[in-house]
């Protein structure tokens, strides 16, 4: 059985998460949504929304899985037995990043690869940062987010 990690914080998860994820859960056995937690980001929601957030968003996505981790991914991915990572790129800006994170775990656990998605056009702007700056500024998530997620963000701040 061949098992990814597609690790991120998913803070909140966007439409862009989900076209990989689906993308991922095609070409491999299982992926497993590694949330975790990055000591350089501010997070927007805790672990455990958007957990239950991810949950709704992938539930008819049948062999995935959805955990969290602190720590080491290239650590995380040898505990889960996975040596593929999966990384979404949008435009050539993420790829300088995405090869330094790639080498980095590669060189933590020789065994690990990573296995770059390109996002599909209408995806290739969002980010979750910039969803954020857009909900914080009272302006229309819709469409970068599932409905779940917009549903319960509208919920929760009353916009």
């Amino acid at each position: 059985m061949t098992i990814a990690i597609y690790p991120g914080s998913f803070d909140p998860i966007t439409n862009g998460h989900l076209d990989i994820l689906k993308s991922g859960s095609e070409i491999f056995d299982k992926v497993i949504i590694a949330v975790s937690y990055n000591i350089n980001k501010t997070g927007f929601l805790t672990v455990d929304e958007r957990i239950d957030l991810i949950k709704k968003s992938v539930a008819h996505l049948k062999n995935v899985e959805i955990d969290f981790f602190n720590g080491l991914t290239a650590e995380y991915a040898k505990n889960k037995g996975a040596n593929i990572l999966l990384r979404g790129l949008r435009t050539s800006c993420d790829f300088e990043y995405e090869l330094q994170l790639s080498q980095t775990n590669n060189a933590l656990n020789d065994e690990l690869k990573t296995v770059f998605l390109i996002a599909k056009p209408e995806y290739s702007f969002i980010s979750s940062s910039m969803v954020k700056e857009i909900f914080y500024s009272n302006g229309d998530i819709s469409k970068f987010v599932p409905s779940s997620v917009y549903e319960y963000l509208k919920s929760k701040h009353d916009i």
